[in-house]
Order: structure tokens, then C-alpha cells, then sequence
């Protein structure tokens, strides 16, 4: 997994929910507030799609076999893809429904453990804010220069973005909480109670959404990035008689990239030349963008006299892998 450091940000987000889930469903049993009860509930949806992304890098690290010839890359898309489906329903869907229970049901928090909720919303953000400094130290080695928004559009590894954006769920879903029940607690109408729990409940929509949307591309097959589109193009051309005439790119998983090309070849070239051409193409490929794991180069004759770098006799370079080949 990106991999370890995607692995110490699930750990650590999980450490963290599972405390916090328990200590949730003590205040909810002692207060009977939905807000309470639905970030208990947020956080178990939580701990369990921690664990979905845990057996997914687990599942997706088998060796490839005759029925899976390129491996099972893809099972941490997968996986990644239940999470949304998990936030989306357990999450989002009963968060809605416990504030509609408690919209026709307004009943205050009353009580001598009022205090309860409140101690654990502070100290349950305290541990989320943890939690989330964990995911943003091992995102920042990968992100490089990219915002956080391009970060989670583009990575290709999903267990970073997924820890992150659960994590700012979660932080946003306890000041929620905490909105809720403190108005609820000063006012007396448990209205606040009901409006905190759906402000939760359309978050974790919403979240669960944007995962689903990202995942969903890369289960589809995204290309290469374009820096490493740019590298793959150099490699090519790196003994200056080779060019690229088409390029496509398509990431198995993560760290394994599928690469097809048509490259140019001389006329006169014999059968021997293009096999070690195509060989030190595939040397130079693999040096330049390592998780280039499967390489296949296939030939074409330039006219003559194009060899210089003129036009090729099948067409001209594709910049990012779209055109057909």
C-alpha cells in the first residue's frame, strides 16, 4: 500500500473511532440524544470502513494469477468503493432518519449526566484532530504540490484521500454534534438536538458521494498522470531514433501501470534491431516511471527520410494517452 504510509493513517484513524464509538454510546444511553447517537453510529461506519481498507490493500497484494493475468491491483478501488457505499447508508441515511424521529419528537436532554455529551464531543474532536494530523503528515510525502482538492481528485492510491475526508467529516460532524446538543442543553427544545443530527446526516451524504464519484473513476481505469505520460514519452525517445505514435496508459492499481505503444521504427531496420530497440525502450520506461509494471511496444515503419524526427507514416504523438492507437 502507498502504502504504509496510507496503512499508519487507517491505524490511526481506527484507534481513534473505536474509542470514540464507545464513548459516544455511553452519552447517547445516558442523554437519549439523536445527535449522540448519530456520530456513535458515524463512528462505527467509520472503524468498519477503516477495516474494509485494511483487507483491501490485504486482498490486492495477491499474486497475479492465470484467471487474473495483471493481478488484483484493483481490489483496493474496490473496497475503497464500499467505503462510500457504508458512509453513504449507515452513516448519512441513518443520521437523516434519527433526525426526522427526533424532529417529531423534540424531548430535551435532561438529567444529571447533561455534562456527559459535551465532555465527550471535546474530547472525542481532541482525538479526531490527532487522528487527522495523521493523515495529513503521510498525504504531504505524496501530494507534492498538488492543493487538497487536486489531491483527492487525483491520487491513485485511495486509502489517503478516503482517511482524509473522513476525518474532516468526522471533525465537522462532532462540531455539529456539539452545536445541537449545546443549544439543545441551553434553550431546553430538543429542535437544536434534531437539526445538529441532520446537519451530520447530509455531511456524510454528501462525503460519501464525493467518494463514490472518485472511486468509481478509478475502477473505470484512469490513465497515468501527465508528468508520468511526459516521463514514459522521453524514455521512448531517449536513444533519438524512436518516437511515440500512439500512447495509451491505464493504472491496474496503485503502483502497477499498464503502458501500449506504437512506436516508430526505420524501414530498413531488421528484425533484430526493432527487438533490441523495443528492449532498451522497455529498460529506459522502467527506469523513468517504476511502477510501469507491464509494457507492451509495438512498432511501426516511418517513411523514409522521417527518421530525424519528422512526421511517422501512422500518425503523430499522442500528448496524454487519449487518442486511439
Amino acid at each position: 500500500m502507498a502504502a504504509s504510509g496510507g496503512t499508519k493513517a487507517i491505524i490511526a484513524a481506527l484507534s481513534a473511532n473505536l474509542t470514540i464509538a464507545l464513548l459516544k454510546f455511553v452519552a447517547f444511553l445516558l442523554t437519549r440524544s439523536s445527535s449522540m447517537l448519530a456520530e456513535a453510529i458515524h463512528s462505527v461506519a467509520d472503524s468498519g470502513n477503516q477495516v474494509l481498507l485494511l483487507v483491501g490493500g490485504k486482498r490486492a497484494s495477491r499474486q497475479a494469477s492465470p484467471e487474473h493475468p495483471f493481478g488484483y491491483g484493483r481490489d483496493r478501488y474496490i473496497y475503497a468503493f464500499i467505503v462510500s457505499i457504508v458512509l453513504f447508508t449507515v452513516g448519512g441515511l441513518f443520521a437523516l432518519y434519527e433526525a426526522y424521529e427526533k424532529w417529531h419528537d423534540p424531548h430535551p436532554i435532561e438529567g444529571p449526566w447533561w455534562w456527559v455529551p459535551l465532555a465527550v464531543l471535546v474530547g472525542a474532536i481532541i482525538a479526531e484532530s490527532f487522528s487527522l494530523r495523521t493523515a495529513i503528515h503521510e498525504s504531504n510525502h505524496f501530494r507534492g504540490q498538488r492543493g487538497w482538492v487536486d489531491f483527492v481528485r487525483t491520487a491513485k492510491s485511495p486509502e489517503l484521500p478516503v482517511i482524509l475526508l473522513e476525518d474532516v467529516g468526522a471533525l465537522l460532524g462532532l462540531v455539529f454534534a456539539l452545536f445541537g446538543v449545546g443549544l439543545t442543553l441551553l434553550t431546553g427544545n430538543g429542535l437544536w438536538d434534531a437539526a445538529g443530527t441532520a446537519m451530520i446526516g447530509l455531511l456524510l451524504v454528501v462525503i460519501a458521494i464525493i467518494l463514490a464519484v472518485e472511486t468509481k473513476s478509478l475502477l473505470l481505469g484512469e490513465s497515468a498522470t501527465r508528468e508520468h505520460v511526459r516521463l514514459i514519452e522521453q524514455a521512448i525517445a531517449g536513444d533519438g531514433f524512436t518516437r511515440v505514435i500512439h500512447l495509451k496508459t491505464m493504472h491496474l492499481g496503485p503502483e502497477e501501470l499498464l503502458v501500449a505503444a506504437k512506436i516508430s521504427v526505420g524501414q530498413g531496420d531488421s528484425g533484430q534491431d526493432i527487438a533490441r530497440l523495443i528492449d532498451a525502450a522497455e529498460e529506459r520506461i522502467r527506469a523513468a516511471v517504476p511502477i510501469a509494471r507491464i509494457i507492451y511496444l509495438e512498432p511501426d515503419i516511418l517513411r523514409e527520410g522521417s527518421r530525424a524526427g519528422g512526421p511517422a507514416a501512422s500518425g503523430g504523438a499522442v500528448q496524454d494517452g487519449s487518442a486511439p492507437a
